[in-house]
């Protein structure tokens, strides 16, 4: 067991230097207006269901203040890809928990954000990845982004 939590670092501490993983990046399914759970599920339905499945690549995410990053470092998709914080309105694991099989047999947890099509208001974007590192789950990601980067917008009272 881990005793003390004097040397964790808040979530505003970790904002500030911005948190970063490697995760596999899967693909990018336009949902629509969809956004929320059913977008995250449409998008895995479509990566899953897809033939031939989509090639994934490994890509550095990283969460700031200022939205998220994403670096591809072997350049094989694209270089970099900027989601301003402003545009990104959700984030969860896929709600039927389905996974991505690896090439060696092993299985991924499916996440995924939901971003706002630049300069379309009500067309969204869901971008799919899957866990690579076990030390970096995919439901830590999603917490951080929910929890920091989305909770640190909400002014007021939610209207439900």
């Amino acid at each position: 067991g881990s005793s003390g939590s004097s040397g964790m670092s808040t979530a505003a501490d970790l904002l500030r230097q911005g948190a970063a993983c490697s995760v596999l990046y899967l693909t990018s399914v336009e949902t629509e207006s969809l956004t929320g759970p059913q977008a995250v599920a449409r998008a895995s339905s479509a990566a899953l269901s897809c033939s031939p499945r989509p090639t994934p690549a490994v890509v550095h995410f990283k969460v700031s203040a200022q939205g998220i990053t994403l670096t591809d470092n072997q350049r094989k998709l694209f270089f970099r890809r900027h989601y301003p914080v402003n545009s990104i309105t959700f984030s969860s694991t896929d709600p039927q928990d389905r996974r991505w099989t690896n090439p060696d047999g092993t299985t991924s947890k499916i996440f995924g954000f939901v971003a706002k099509k630049p300069g379309s208001p009500w067309e969204n974007v869901c971008h799919l990845f899957a866990e690579l590192d076990p030390d970096q789950p995919a439901g830590a990601i999603v917490t951080f982004i929910t929890k920091v980067l989305l909770g640190q917008r909400k002014s007021g009272p939610s209207s439900g």
